[in-house]
């Protein structure tokens, strides 16, 4: 770590996350963190189109061609020590990490999930899946979270929450944008610069 907190992206698909963080630096929103990575473990996702417009360096690591997850972590592994990356940022991405990798980093990756945990979280709630299940059950405030990842899938402790209305013509897509809208894209900048800061400051205190 030199003068900011060294900061990985890891995603699946679009990128709307990883945008928001992008759009967040570009605003001078984190002062702390640079966005020095993005790792893909789909090759064609369109958030790496997004990263290399922002100058960002990335990877693609293909979990079905390396034949394990052990294999997949390990490829992982190395490439972000080879950035000498400080903090995962997990935005949209689709495979659930190993505790025996979650050790590598302890409090230093983070995910962004779309509604209030402990509400419609855990093994098998993500993307739209969540929504429905929020609109199934009639809850008329969801919202998004950003946590600290363990072992547990999004048992970490929680960073930030931000709540959002439920409309009562939602549909999942609807209600998928506007916590994306309202929540997700405010939250994980804030998010990611207060860890940042956090990392950043606890590297200096040391060397002090």
């Amino acid at each position: 770590m030199d003068n900011k907190t060294s900061v990985a992206v890891l995603v699946s698909g679009g990128g709307t996350n990883l945008q928001a963080l992008i759009d967040a630096q570009n605003s001078g929103l984190l002062p702390h963190a640079d966005l020095e990575l993005v790792v893909s473990n789909v090759r064609d996702a369109y958030a790496l189109e997004r990263a290399k417009a922002a100058g960002a360096k990335t990877a693609i690591v293909i979990k079905k061609e390396l034949g394990s997850q052990k294999a997949f972590e390990e490829r992982l592994l190395k490439i972000l020590e080879a950035h000498e990356i400080d903090l995962i940022v997990l935005a949209g991405f689709l495979n659930i990490l190993s505790a025996d990798f979650i050790r590598h980093y302890p409090n230093r990756i983070i995910n962004v999930h779309p509604s209030l945990i402990p509400s419609f979280c855990g093994k098998g709630f993500y993307g739209l899946k969540v929504h429905e299940a929020a609109l199934n059950y009639g809850v008329k405030i969801t919202g998004a979270t950003v946590h600290f990842v363990n072992e547990v899938p999004d048992g970490g402790k929680i960073i930030l929450q931000k709540a959002v209305e439920v409309h009562d013509d939602d549909t999942p897509e609807t209600l998928q944008l506007r916590v994306m809208q309202e929540a997700e894209w405010k939250l994980l900048p804030q998010a990611v610069e207060l860890v940042a800061k956090q990392l950043y400051d606890e590297y200096y205190q040391e060397r002090n």
